[in-house]
């Protein structure tokens, strides 16, 4: 039997993972909000991978309450992730998949492009997800992962914020507004920059996001988070010192609809 996983929230993203890595052959224990996480440390220290399925908003919480035998098989799939949100845990090289398929409720997943991993489990994940025909792309070293990470968020973010003013799909918003979403992708990136402390190449960041609109051209942009994505933004700009004018003017026409 092979060695058995530990799955941190079982919503819609963590159902498929369970779904995959049962499918491939490892036993899965769920830790649900109101379960004894240090109780299951015990009888399982010594885990595959403790997947942390949770939502971003939550991740901080979850990793500091982790019990300390499961630290070091974390596994991490949020969205907005940077090596910043693990680092500041004392987390020094976890497991990480920038997810690019899509599972809402009363529906199978949509693959967009395959999904970037790095990390100790690795060769795990992808086999799990493999399982169940999710294409996957193995990492090999941090800074095309950091890439990776960075993309993903500039995918999400400039999409969200600029759907609140135009809504529709994603390849409506490059065809029909591809002033406004440079002008949103432009402030975005000088975040993620000021993030990372690195500087990314535009072009090639730009080409991976269109890229991934061309995985699934009618995703809408305007997903329920975009409001909270766009306060989120605009406050780490503040703290950063950053000049967002694009991202303000769309925050105070939304806020005179």
């Amino acid at each position: 039997m092979k060695q058995p996983v530990i799955i941190v929230g079982l919503g819609e993203m963590g159902g498929v993972f369970a779904r995959a890595l049962l499918k491939a052959g490892h036993p899965v224990y769920p830790v649900l909000r109101h379960d004894n996480a240090p109780q299951l440390a015990r009888q399982i220290p010594e885990p595959a991978l403790v997947l942390l399925a949770v939502g971003e908003k939550d991740l901080d919480a979850t990793v500091a309450n982790m019990p300390e035998a499961w630290r070091g098989k974390l596994g991490l799939l949020q969205n907005e992730l940077l090596p910043g949100d693990w680092r500041k845990h004392g987390l020094a090289d976890p497991s990480v998949i920038s997810v690019w398929f899509e599972k809402k409720p009363g529906m199978d997943f949509k693959v967009l492009v395959p999904s970037p991993v790095y990390g100790p489990a690795t060769d795990l994940i992808v086999d799990a997800l493999d399982c169940l025909d999710i294409p996957c792309a193995k990492i090999n070293d941090q800074q095309s992962m950091l890439f990776e990470l960075v993309r993903k968020n500039m995918y999400i973010v400039t999409s969200n914020i600029c759907g609140l003013e135009t809504g529709g799909t994603v390849s409506e918003l490059w065809s029909d507004h591809a002033d406004l979403m440079n002008r949103v992708f432009d402030n975005v990136l000088d975040i993620q920059q000021a993030l990372t402390g690195q500087s990314f190449d535009r072009d090639a960041l730009l080409g991976a996001v269109l890229k991934a609109f061309d995985g699934d051209p009618a995703h809408q942009c305007m997903g329920r988070s975009a409001p909270q994505r766009l306060q989120r933004a605009l406050a780490l700009a503040a703290e950063h010192g950053i000049e967002v004018a694009e991202l303000q003017r769309i925050d105070r026409a939304t806020k005179n609809e």
